[in-house]
């Protein structure tokens, strides 16, 4: 498996054993891990702190090219927050880990030209199907259900 979606699974992982939601994401840039994140909304009480946006709050302030010259590797397929950011950045590609547990915007995405790979890897479906499974609330509260 691809090491950069090692490392957002290991951020997912993360995110879990801290009481969180599993979910991890990296941003990279020629190879290059510029951020690290995992969903932190249950542990810093955020509003806007899923693993996508901990990744690029984690990169620190990039220059435009940065972005357009980057890929973002998500366990789970991207919301419309997360997608969003991924638009406003210029981020040409997203790596995602999963997308049977929850199907974001990646219409959206590939209508303004973002290329997207899904892996359906098993580790990313497991992590979120059990998640999901013990606690649908805080899984709801997650997506805005």
């Amino acid at each position: 498996m691809d090491r950069f979606m090692l490392a957002a699974i290991e951020e997912a992982q993360k995110g879990l054993a801290e009481g969180g939601i599993p979910i991890g994401s990296v941003l990279v840039h020629n190879g290059v891990i510029l951020g690290r994140g995992h969903n932190r909304r249950v542990q810093k009480g955020s509003a806007i702190l899923h693993g996508e946006m901990d990744a690029l709050e984690n990169a620190g302030r990039q220059p435009a090219r940065v972005y357009r010259e980057s890929v973002l590797y998500t366990t789970l397929s991207p919301c419309s927050m997360c997608s969003g950011a991924i638009l406003l950045y210029g981020i040409p590609r997203v790596i995602i880990g999963e997308n049977r547990t929850f199907l974001g915007e990646e219409e959206w995405l590939l209508s303004r030209g973002v290329m997207l790979e899904v892996l359906q890897n098993g580790e990313c479906i497991d992590l979120m199907t059990r998640f999901i499974g013990e606690r649908p609330d805080l899984w709801n509260e997650d997506i805005g259900v």
